[in-house]
């Protein structure tokens, strides 16, 4: 996993103040998965950061995910996606860049 996406997950957890840890959805995975995802939900980024190694979806128990969102937004590094529907939000550590649904 990339140092930096690390450290983009920490200032996150510390900007919200909360010590729970994170429930990961998804973190690496293989381009086989990635593309296996794709073809079953359209959501799924073809070059997907999560295939380099430089993304997480995640969760916290007891904090919304607009309050992750807007953590991740504050930070300024790297991309911060929302998924209310599926209860998680996507951060990485490419570009900044931000999107939600």
């Amino acid at each position: 996993m990339d140092p930096h996406l690390i450290d983009i997950l920490s200032a996150a957890q510390s900007l919200i103040g909360y010590d729970r840890p994170f429930s990961v959805i998804s973190g690496y995975r293989s381009q086989r998965t990635n593309d296996m995802l794709r073809r079953n939900n359209g959501g799924v980024a073809k070059k997907s950061y999560h295939v380099k190694g430089m993304a997480a979806d995640l969760r916290m128990e007891g904090v919304d995910v607009s309050t992750l969102q807007r953590a991740g937004q504050h930070i300024g590094a790297g991309g911060v996606g929302i998924y209310t529907n599926s209860n998680f939000v996507h951060l990485d550590s490419g570009p900044v860049r931000s999107w939600g649904n």
